[in-house]
Order: structure tokens, then sequence, then C-alpha cells
């Protein structure tokens, strides 16, 4: 590449805008890794929005003429101008020189993935039998500008994500850039791993990376690109592949073995750990007595992968002990990019111990500032030998932790605080399974297309997931997190909220999950409701949907035991938790549509109604929903909303008056202003409308 360089260099000089072609040509190329996985990163990708109003300056494709099966016209076309019902269209790249015209009942937005979206979401309804629960979530949109949604309401704050995206068989199971990949694609595998990395960047914003867990099935088609895309896209994270049959009699595969089994990736983030069944789980695996020792500390300092300062900016910061090093004072923050630890100052009769690597190089504590404050409040975590600066900092992972509080006794504190237990040679009986799973409740014909049939009559859906298969890898991971946050982004017919749900009936848990889908119409559904003379975003098309038809009528089905036509459902649940169908589950669940909004509207506080949802999301999801605000402020169970900052000394008062207030948000371009209502709730966080929010927006663009 040094060559190139020179030679690029020599050709800048002769020619200017060749020398800059050449350039944008290598670019990619010095990109490449020397190993792992190489791939084309397609052009982004663009979506049709059926149903979404065209407006000047709208991005839009023409539709083909009603009852017509053939291919419409792909090119991209720029909104102009719009009278009566006509619109005058343009080139937005310049390529086309006269403008053309077309009715606009015949155009469908569209937008680009380079473009930046302004993401809000429409209520499409609910069903409530939980109480005061928190709600599930089901989101019919484009699911990479849904988790660009996400971002602004659950960064970092996601325990699990599990998804079975798109197996890439070759027979129309997937589009990109709304055509279907078809099997003698060329690129078909390059497009797929450009389809599956941009999604997976964006979740990685999503996970909580001190305690969290990615699970990804696939099959054979492409388990070995997808487990190196998984270990270039997380580097830090450990990764294991488990494989788990899930059609025992096989499935045909030519001239080749029958295929029975899919794979199951699990990205462990930070102290995730799979959490161990109890004796006598119904598994088919044998539980394994083990001698019960003393408890393990872990170092508290990183080693390994992704152990510097730079690899984890924010878990780089001083632990304040006294003088003495023999006891915890504080817990210090990161001083933040660029700024030396020699500039921190310790407090006074205290001593800062950072986490320096043996080679004297800035390294990293495991987790985060108040999450070790925790931990030394519930003596979990320990000093070393003291050694002034160096002293050593352990503690209990989340592990650990479980075995304190349900196997040891804890019979006194050290001087630092950390807890002593008693040892004991008691028998201790736990079971992992191996990483080849082989029950028949996996089926997914049996207890996935069949179950399915028993909620939805009439209804099909090709290879849905068996519930109890997804009900038993959350449960590894979610079993001891009662009130989780589980996501999907290829939610298909909604398992995995079902297998939520299945959870939180067994411990009287709290989880929520998030399901993401869009209302894609099958390919072969697509040429029949074609040839009726229907299109995307006329109401009978949308009905065949994948949401509409498929994912909330499942979910409400499963929460009030009725079919979608008003009928008890056939059949019980069986294994872990046997009980009927029919008597559903005490759940809540909201339905949104997401919505595509102008920056304008939004900033001017003319766009309040979209982006409510994401505000109550943000929330968590519980209580009312804050929709409209007639009196300058509205304060719900769980946050707060002020808009007229007059009335600023009524808020606060509400909320002081409030139980379990989390947020409160306040809409002002006065920065001034927002500091002073912020500082007159303390323990409550605050959000600036329509800034953050905003900010969020314009920082998606970089993904």
């Amino acid at each position: 590449m040094s060559r190139l360089s020179d030679l690029l260099r020599a050709a800048k000089q002769l020619d200017p805008q060749l020398g800059e072609d050449l350039e944008a040509e290598l670019l990619p190329l010095q990109k490449r890794l020397p190993f792992g996985l190489n791939f084309e990163r397609h052009a982004p990708e663009a979506v049709e929005l059926a149903g979404h109003a065209i407006r000047k300056g709208s991005k839009v494709r023409v539709l083909q003429p009603r009852t017509s099966t053939a291919r419409g016209d792909q090119r991209l076309w720029k909104v102009e101008s719009i009278a009566g019902g006509t619109a005058e269209l343009l080139a937005p790249d310049g390529l086309e020189e006269e403008t053309v015209t077309a009715p606009v009942e015949d155009l469908i937005l569209v937008a680009e993935f380079r473009d930046r979206i302004y993401p809000g979401l429409r209520p499409d309804g609910a069903v409530e039998r939980g109480g005061d629960k928190p709600f599930h979530t089901v989101i019919n949109g484009e699911n990479f500008h849904v988790l660009e949604l996400l971002t602004f309401t659950h960064e970092h704050s996601v325990d699990a994500i599990y998804i079975d995206p798109p197996y890439n068989t070759g027979s129309r199971d997937w589009k990109y850039n709304n055509d279907y990949v078809e099997g003698d694609d060329l690129y078909r595998h390059s497009k797929w791993l450009a389809f599956m990395e941009r999604r997976l960047k964006v979740a990685k914003r999503l996970l909580n990376p001190e305690d969290s867990v990615l699970i990804v099935t696939i099959d054979e088609k492409e388990y070995l690109r997808l487990g190196l895309l998984l270990e270039q896209t997380f580097p830090g994270a450990e990764i294991q592949m488990v494989t788990s049959v899930i059609a025992p009699q096989g499935s045909a595969r030519g001239r080749f073995f029958k295929r029975s089994e899919e794979y199951i990736f699990c990205v462990y983030f930070g102290s995730a750990a799979v959490t161990p069944l109890p004796l006598g789980a119904d598994w088919g695996g044998t539980a394994t007595a083990t001698v019960r020792g003393s408890i393990h500390w872990d170092s508290l300092k990183r080693t390994g992968t992704g152990a510097q300062r730079a690899d984890r900016e924010g878990m780089f910061y001083p632990v304040f002990l006294d003088a003495d090093a023999k006891q915890f004072v504080l817990v210090g923050e990161s001083p933040g990019p660029g700024i030396s630890r020699n500039d921190v100052q310790a407090p006074e009769g205290c001593i800062a111990v950072w986490p320096l690597r043996r080679d004297g190089s800035e390294g990293r504590w495991q987790v985060g500032p108040a999450s070790l404050r925790t931990l030394i409040d519930s003596g979990y975590a320990r000093l070393g030998k003291p050694k002034g600066t160096d002293t050593a900092i352990a503690y209990l992972k989340s592990g650990e932790q479980r075995r304190v509080r349900t196997d040891y006794q804890v019979i006194g504190r050290r001087d630092d605080g950390s807890i002593i237990t008693a040892d004991g040679n008691t028998q201790e009986a736990s079971f992992r399974p191996t990483t080849v799973w082989g029950l028949s409740r996996h089926s997914a014909g049996h207890h996935g297309s069949n179950l399915l049939r028993n909620l939805l009559p009439g209804r099909s859906f090709p290879f849905p997931k068996s519930l109890y298969a997804v009900e038993d890898v959350l449960r590894f991971f979610v079993a001891e997190k009662p009130t989780a946050t589980v996501l999907d982004f290829f939610a298909g017919s909604g398992t995995t909220a079902h297998a939520v749900m299945r959870l939180n009936k067994q411990d009287g848990g709290n989880r929520q999950a998030i399901l993401v889908t869009n209302n894609e119409v099958s390919a072969e559904a697509q040429r029949a409701l074609r040839t009726s003379g229907l299109r995307p975003g006329d109401f009978k098309w949308e009905q065949h949907g994948i949401c509409d038809a498929i994912t909330k009528p499942r979910i409400r089905a499963a929460i009030t035991g009725l079919t979608p036509n008003g009928e008890l459902i056939n059949g019980e649940y069986k294994f872990v938790d046997e009980f009927p169908m029919a008597d559903g589950f005490e759940e809540n669940a909201a339905f949104f549509t997401l919505t595509y909004e102008s920056p304008w509207l939004v900033g001017n506080d003319r766009a309040f109604a979209a982006i409510a949802p994401m505000l109550w999301l943000r929330t968590g999801a519980s209580g009312r929903r804050i929709d409209t605000i007639t009196n300058g402020w509205a304060v719900a169970e769980s946050y707060g909303v002020i808009k007229d900052l007059d009335l600023a000394s009524e808020f606060i008062a509400a909320l002081h008056e409030a139980e379990g207030i989390r947020i409160a948000y306040i809409v002002t371009d006065d920065e001034g202003r927002y500091q002073q209502i912020a500082n007159e709730i303390p323990g409550i966080e605050t959000v600036r409308l329509y800034e953050d929010y905003l900010r969020n927006c314009e920082s998606n663009v970089d993904i």
C-alpha cells in the first residue's frame, strides 16, 4: 500500500481529479482486514415506506400500474411540487435532465440508510390484562430505523437480544434494496453480511456492556460467516456456539445428509454468564454434584483482549483508598478522553488506585463506577495486601454473588467492608448443558408451526421457532433478572415475546419484550394481491403483512387466551409450566407503527404526538402514557413532561409529591432555564427536549 500511496500523490500532481477518483477507489481496499472476514459493503439499503405521506422534498419511487406484476421502476425521484393530486418529480442525483409528473397516489416514500431520519411512533392499539405491570412493545417498521429509534430510548440498557435473522437460503426469504435476494445472486453472501453488519452495529449501542447477551440463530448457509462477523463486530465479547436439534425427522438437502439442527451463537458481554439449572430441571441431562468451597474473587482489573484504556474510556477511573490502603473511601469518575490521570486530584488523606497494567500502560476496570459503588456497599469488593497505589482490588462476579445469596452464610465483614463467608463441603447441585441440545420440545414443527395454528387458526407463517426453544435459551440469561428487557428485531411471528411471558408466569417476573418487525407481505401472496389490483399501502394489502396478520394477533391471542375470532384457544402449554392456552397471561402489550417526522416540526414542538410514545418507552413503558399536554405540563406514574416553563413551580411540586418518578422531560431551547429546573429535582433524570432527541438522530448518521 505504501507504493500505491506514492503513486497516488504523483497522480494528484498531474491530474487532481484523477487522483481524487483513484483515492476513493483505494480507500475501501485500505480498510480491508489482512485476516478475518472481508466482504463488499454494498451501497446503503433503501426501504419503501407504504402508507407514509408524500410531501415536497420527499424521496419517492413510482409504483407500477395496478394489476401489473412486473418489476416496478426502481429509480428514485425527489418531489419538487404537488398540486391537485399530481406531483412534479426531479431526479435527486441530477441524471435526469427533465422533470416528470405522476399522480401522488402512484408514489411511495423511500428512505435510504444514508439519510438522516427523525423517527416517531403512531399507537396502534393495546391489550391490557396485567394491571400495573410494564408493557411489552411491538413496533411495525424497518428494523434498522427502529434500532436507531431505540438508541434514544434504550441505549446500553437491554439485557438480552434474541434474533432469528433471514437464513439466506436463496429462496426469496429476504430483501436487499427492496429486491428479493435470489439463490443465483453472485453477491448473495456479501449482501447478507452488509445487511447484518449495519444492524449489529446499532444493536451494540443498546446492549448493557456490563452484563448482557446477544443470541443469534442461524443454519448451515451462513454460520461460518456469521461467526466471523460477530467476532469482528464485538471484539471484546466472548462467543460460544450451541448446536440445537430443531427438526428431529430431518430436512431434505438433496444428495447430502438431511439437516436436523440449527446453530445458536451466544455473545457474552461484561459479566454475563449461564445461570445453572436447578436439580431436577427438565432438560434430559444429568445434574452434576460439585463440592462447595470458598467463593471466588476475580480481579477488578481487566486482562486479555479489550483491556486498554482506549478500549473503554468510561472504565478508566480512580478508586480512592485511605492513606493505609486498607479501606475504600470513594469511587471517582473517568477523567475523559485526552485528560491525564495526573490531573485528577485525590481527596485529602487519600491515595488513588488506577487500573495500570504490568508494563505501566493504562488499562481499565471490569465494571463502571456506579457498579463498583454498588459492589462496595454490598461487600462484594475487596482490597488485597496494602501496597499503596498498587493495591489490588477484587470483586465477586454475578454468578458468585448468586452463590453468596443462596449457598453461603455471611459470617462477618473485613476492615474494607467485604463479606466473610463460611466455607463448607456440602454438595451443591448444578447443571449447565453441553453445547449440543437434543430436546424434543425444541422441534420447530411440533411446538412452532402447530402451536401457531392453535393461536391463529387458518393463518400460516413459514418456519416459526419452537416456543420452548426460545424460552429455554432465554432462561439461562434472564432467570436472575426479573425485570430484564429482551429485544428481538427480527420478530417474525412474535415467539420471543410469547417466551418472555411464559418466563414471567413461572417466577412472577416483570420482564419486558420489545419486538420489531415490518409488515412485509410474503412473495407468494404478493402476486395474487397485485393481480387483483392491490398495491403496498392499500388497506387490504397491509392486512396480509407479517405484523398485522401474524405478530400482533399472536401476542393478543397469547395474552387473552382467545383466537382472532374470539374463540377459546385449543391446546395446553407443555413442559416446565403446563396450563391451558385459553388461560392466557396477566400481561400488557402496546402496538406501534414507526413514523418519519420533520425535524423542523419536532424542533418547534409540533410533533409531540409522535415523540410521546418514545418518552414513555424510555421511562420503562409502564403506567399511563402522556400523549397530549393541555395545561402546560403533565405527570404520570413514572415520568413527567413540562412545556410551559412559567409553570415550573407547579410541575416540580407535582414531581416531589409523586412516587416512582424516573425521568422529567423539559421542553425548552433555553439551556439556563433547563438547568434551573434540573437542579430543583435532584435524583430524577432530566432530558432536554427536543435537543437530546435531535442530537441523537444526528449522531446515528455515522453508524
